[in-house]
């Protein structure tokens, strides 16, 4: 297509400019990738395609700064393509791929080669997340510098914790020395031990180990006066867990460089729910209490919290079909993102919409560096339209993930995304995709 977009009756909604234009439709012309003008009535040129949305919504695309990708070594579970096209399925332009691969991302070359495929697939961004410790062996740090020169985004060694508070302590001395951000997955191993869900009530009735809260926040506590030390800018992953939301808060308090995230299943479900969902709730960390999801849903809402990330996980069918102790952890959420935040967020607790969306968008990108834009002329066009009135059924085969296994199979959640785009180029419509009704 030579020419633009020109997007009509639109509900625009700009978390960087904190506006919803609500029942006031607008119009958005979009010309080269980027947006051209916004407002009551824009000038369509020749070759500019239209999409009258109706009353949807037409927002910023979203960024995803935690998914696990698979690719290389396990394509079986996910690729970069599968993956790429559950992201922008789910609205996202922009996600960030942890590094346990198989072998992990903790080479230059590597980190090249992913984003040398990201680029020839087209779809969404992916940004990439490297290894903390050389083969996540948690005993050498990496060579930080030429992983930047790379153009990795962060480091991590998520699917587990640097266990070594010595060397964590070296990790962030060294990333502070860089500039750059460590991400921890915050876990006590010797508390986890053959832990598969959350410690409590529900676990001891189906006699399985349990996870302690603890094994969580004594992490968090651990890692937060390392960063403290060193100086350093630390993001805390998936945090679940009330007292976690305590050490985070704290933290800000006391002024230092901390933000952190929770993941949309967290917000929806609790340790009972593992009862009627079986393998499918099993994720690490596991599902908390009742309590604990208050205190999430309080400091999403509150911005203890910086931003929602899925943990995208996907596994293969025979392995997530094993007993719920011996199956692996992580379920898929790029598909089911958006809706699960409106529906525990939106209507659940009542947080304005031009929120919500803030953190899917602004919120992770000013943690991790990326480039903040909203709907105003010469931002990128990078856009999302979505109804956030439309309930729909989840139904796991309809997914473009491998993966199958949500929390969310069956559920009743509200809010659809209609097309995504990048860089002004339609890389997703959900009518072409499902047949569904899609913006025209």
């Amino acid at each position: 297509m030579t020419g633009g977009w020109v997007f009509k009756n639109a509900r625009l909604v700009d978390p960087v400019a904190g506006s919803d234009s609500g029942q006031r439709l607008l119009e958005l012309r979009v010309e080269g990738g980027r947006i051209a003008e916004a407002g009551g009535k824009v000038t369509a040129r020749a070759g500019d395609e239209a999409v009258d949305l109706g009353g949807a919504v037409l927002a910023p695309a979203f960024f995803d700064p935690h998914v696990h990708f698979r690719e290389p070594g396990e394509s079986h579970k996910e690729t970069l393509e599968s993956g790429s096209r559950a992201a922008v399925a789910g609205g996202f332009s922009d996600v960030a791929m942890m590094p346990n691969t198989s072998p992990p991302l903790d080479e230059a070359y590597r980190v090249r080669g992913v984003l040398a495929r990201a680029r020839e697939i087209g779809l969404c961004r992916i940004h990439v997340i490297a290894a903390c410790t050389v083969g996540q062996a948690g005993e050498q740090v990496v060579s930080m510098a030429g992983l930047l020169a790379a153009g990795v985004l962060a480091f991590s060694d998520d699917g587990k914790p640097v266990a070594s508070a010595g060397l964590m302590r070296r990790a962030l001395e060294w990333a502070q020395s860089l500039g750059a951000l460590i991400v921890t997955h915050a876990e006590e191993p010797a508390l986890k031990g053959e832990g598969v869900m959350n410690e409590g009530e529900t676990a001891t009735r189906l006699g399985l180990v349990g996870i302690p809260a603890a094994c969580e926040t004594v992490a968090i506590a651990r890692d937060l006066e390392l960063a403290a030390l060193a100086g350093a800018r630390l993001h805390v992953a998936h945090v679940s867990t009330a007292r976690g939301v305590e050490l985070v808060r704290d933290a800000k308090r006391r002024g230092l460089a901390v933000t952190a995230e929770t993941a949309p299943h967290y917000l929806c479900f609790t340790d009972r729910d593992v009862t009627r969902l079986g393998t499918a709730a099993k994720m690490n960390p596991p599902l908390r209490g009742e309590a604990d999801r208050d205190a999430l849903l309080a400091a999403v809402a509150d911005g203890t919290l910086d931003c929602l990330a899925t943990d995208h996980a996907p596994h293969a069918p025979d392995e997530k079909g094993l007993s719920f102790a011996d199956a692996p952890f992580g379920v898929v959420g790029l598909e089911t993102a958006l809706a699960a935040a409106i529906t525990a967020l939106g209507r659940g607790r009542s947080l304005p919409l031009v929120d919500v969306v803030a953190r899917l968008t602004v919120g992770p990108r000013r943690v991790f560096g990326l480039p903040v834009h909203g709907l105003t002329a010469g931002a990128p066009a990078d856009l999302v339209a979505f109804d956030p009135e439309r309930e729909w059924t989840v139904e796991p085969r309809e997914f473009h993930t491998r993966g199958r296994h949500t929390p969310f199979a069956g559920a009743r959640l509200t809010g659809r995304v209609l097309g995504t785009w990048v860089e002004g180029r339609r890389v997703y419509d959900a009518a072409a995709s499902r047949g569904a009704e899609s913006p025209r």
